[in-house]
């Protein structure tokens, strides 16, 4: 095997060596200029981690500006692990949301459950201790056995490392699209609570104190992650396994209590994951937020297997590891701690004064590079953004209105579709009640989960329809932020925020960075209008394979907070004798919609439109009915419109029917995906308060005693089936998809 210290700096750039590890000419010439010589192999490697898409953002860095990040709760905003939003009573939420999506498509299981560890880790590094886990997810459609597959393994990687771990997986959504045969998105959330004076932050300050390696050792896997996802995925993705992690949970169980413990101390100086790029990334970041420097010896760096050079230990991302800044003088105490939990922790390093990463390894000095180079002086590209051709002909289409002959038969074909039908098959993998506080479990609009000792409990979701932003990256934006408030709104809770995982294909496509750019300013005045800033997120580019990009998919993780547990709301109806309530006037929109894809097998045309004032005003006077104790069920309209969403009231309602009366096209009532809609029940002897309250609703129904669901349009019964026959049409669906034969 080649030594890296036998490859010299002429030889790296006589073959081109770096554009391997994806650096291009212009960025390996930067470098030269900044280390006033040429790099060596190892220093060659860390520039190209540290300079990848995913840690630098070099190419979505001035698009991420647009997004509003500030509000008096917001105590930790992008920068940091993870950010942080007041919530009261010296308490605090700390969430973030990240992508494993091509370590997810090469290794299923593995890259699905590391990338679960990760944020995890992202989180109680912040000093927090991780109370709940979501997921988005996007795969092909199920007819090929390759999307059987991943979708499979993805379920069961976040499962099996989920359960272990101890921090239940409280929801999150899964659809479906061929748009993401080749490249599935697998999108992970944390959320953890922490008190304010708590708070931890990855900084690597006090000249002469130590930094401590914890963990488990050092081996060969995970080498170039971060560059490997920021790259297209070839045909040849295979070759890619080794930069796939290898989790193990029941390790970063004994990391949690360890790390919680030793935030206690005031010997910590700062603490910080090895998450993309390894050791490179913690620590240069450290030294760099501080405005020190820092310097290592990885002879002293635990390692599992042999011969390992200072280019695998420094780009090795093996998991569960962590990098801690401590007082010098104090380093046992510190040690003492992770020793109790059975975990190893040395010193490996110091932080100095000059402002210099240096690297030692067998008495030499390998690597020498300007901190500050590394992280805040990463080269920013400012891309060609262009006009998708296909936006101009949507744009321009007046697109007829759909037909349905047999509403009650579509009604039942939508309920089977995979992105509507239930994901029961997903979320019954999941330990959704370890730590006793899920109070709303997966399949609601929002997961709840309570904090003990007070009299109130978090909302929190992830959402986006990603057909919408590929019709109209804008407005889809203001749609994808919107509907995860909606969520929010609709279990009773107030958005607090959001943190974002940014999904698009390749950025030096003029087309796909206009999607980006388009997508977030749509995004940004939705946040603007709804009070939701971004405090955390994570982009993921060049998802694309074969030359097809995916469906532009901006994710939005969104925290709500329930002021009281009286507050928190079903989605199902509740009562019979309830009266049913639409909140919002139905027009004909179709693009974009499910009942398109069924009926013309995909999607074209205008994406329905959002009105940001109507719709942060609707979501203020629902807010308000339901904590007057007015409402008791509430559901936003999302894939399928009106009619799935009367359909998903009843499921699991335990013998409730419906009977509902509208007037218009029948089409357009049912089918329609309209935004800032809500289907909401009501009490009888509390009409007239509702009514008073909101000023958009309408009484379209009542809830009945018989199990059947019953529509009526214009004088004429549209639908009247059986409630539990849809139930069981609409729970099956998944499961009978995974048994057929491709």
């Amino acid at each position: 095997m080649l030594q890296t210290h036998d490859i010299s700096p002429e030889q790296i750039e006589r073959d081109k060596l770096y554009r391997d590890m994806g650096l291009s000419d212009q960025e390996y010439g930067m470098i030269k200029d900044i280390m006033k010589r040429r790099p060596n192999f190892t220093e060659t490697g860390i520039f190209s981690v540290m300079w990848s898409e995913h840690c630098s953002y070099k190419t979505s860095k001035p698009l991420l500006k647009k997004f509003p990040t500030d509000a008096p709760h917001v105590l930790q905003g992008p920068g940091e692990g993870a950010g942080i939003i007041d919530i009261g009573d010296n308490q605090a939420v700390v969430f973030k949301v990240e992508s494993h999506n091509h370590p997810s498509a090469v290794e299923p299981y593995q890259g699905a459950a590391t990338g679960v560890g990760g944020i995890i880790r992202d989180v109680f590094s912040m000093g927090a201790r991780p109370i709940a886990s979501m997921n988005s997810l996007r795969f092909g459609n199920l007819t090929t056995e390759r999307t059987k597959y991943l979708f499979s393994e993805v379920v069961g990687g976040i499962a099996g490392y989920g359960n272990c771990v101890g921090v239940p997986t409280v929801g999150g959504e899964v659809q479906f699209d061929d748009s993401y045969e080749d490249n599935p998105l697998v999108n992970a959330m944390c959320v953890g609570l922490i008190n304010h004076d708590e708070i931890q932050k990855g900084i690597a300050a006090g000249i002469g104190n130590t930094i401590l390696y914890a963990g488990p050792p050092t081996g060969r896997d995970g080498i170039h992650g971060a560059t490997f996802a920021s790259d297209d995925l070839g045909e040849d993705a295979a070759k890619d396994r080794p930069a796939v992690q290898v989790g193990d949970p029941f390790m970063e169980k004994l990391l949690i209590e360890a790390c919680l413990e030793v935030i206690h101390s005031d010997a910590l100086v700062g603490m910080q994951d090895m998450g993309a790029a390894g050791l490179t990334s913690s620590a240069s970041e450290m030294a760099s937020k501080a405005g020190t420097g820092m310097e290592m010896n990885l002879d002293l760096v635990p390692q599992r297997e042999q011969n390992m050079t200072a280019y695998e230990m420094m780009l090795s991302e093996s998991q569960e590891r962590m990098l801690l800044c401590v007082k010098q003088g104090r380093e046992q105490e510190i040690i003492g701690i992770f020793e109790k939990y059975g975990l190893k922790a040395v010193p490996v390093g110091k932080v100095i004064e000059e402002k210099a990463f240096r690297i030692k390894h067998h008495g030499e000095v390998v690597a020498d590079i300007p901190v500050d180079s590394l992280a805040d002086d990463a080269p920013v590209f400012h891309m060609p953004s262009q006009e998708a051709a296909y936006f101009k002909e949507f744009q321009q289409m007046e697109y007829p209105l759909l037909e349905v002959n047999n509403h009650s038969e579509m009604l039942q074909t939508l309920l089977q579709q995979p992105t509507i039908a239930s994901k029961e098959w997903v979320y019954d993998q999941y330990d959704s009640m370890v730590q006793t506080n899920t109070v709303v479990a997966p399949g609601s609009d929002s997961a709840v989960v309570r904090i003990k000792g007070h009299d109130k409990a978090l909302a929190i979701t992830t959402d986006c329809n990603s057909r919408y932003i590929y019709l109209d990256p804008e407005t889809g934006g203001k749609i994808a932020v919107a509907e995860a408030a909606r969520n929010i709104v609709c279990s009773g809770a107030r958005p607090l925020g959001l943190t974002d995982g940014l999904n698009f294909g390749n950025p030096t496509n003029p087309e796909v960075f206009w999607q980006m750019e388009k997508s977030v300013e749509g995004m940004s005045q939705a946040c603007e209008a709804l009070g939701t800033p971004v405090i955390s997120g994570n982009v993921s580019l060049y998802n694309q394979s074969k030359g097809k990009s995916i469906y532009p998919t901006p994710v939005v993780g969104m925290v709500g907070l329930h002021e009281s547990l009286d507050h928190i709301t079903p989605s199902q109806f509740q009562n019979a004798g309830d009266a049913i309530y639409l909140i919002g006037k139905t027009e004909a929109e179709f693009g974009g919609s499910e009942l398109q894809n069924v009926i013309e097998g995909g999607y074209q045309g205008k994406a329905p439109m959002i009105d940001l004032s109507v719709e942060a005003e609707r979501q203020r006077q629902l807010l308000e009915a339901i904590q007057s104790g007015l409402v008791q069920s509430a559901h936003d309209l999302a894939e399928g419109g009106l009619g799935v969403a009367l359909a998903e009231s009843l499921f699991a309602s335990k013998g409730l029917g419906l009977d509902v009366k509208l007037d218009g096209n029948a089409t357009v009532e049912l089918f329609s995906e309209t935004q800032s809609r809500f289907l909401v029940t009501v009490k009888a002897e509390n009409k007239d308060r509702f009514e008073n309250t909101i000023q958009d609703a309408k009484q379209i129904g009542a809830v009945t005693n018989d199990g059947k669901l019953q529509v009526t349009v214009n004088g004429k019964k549209v639908i009247q089936d059986d409630a539990k026959q849809l139930e069981k049409l609409w729970r099956g669906a998944i499961p009978c998809l995974l048994k057929s034969k491709a």
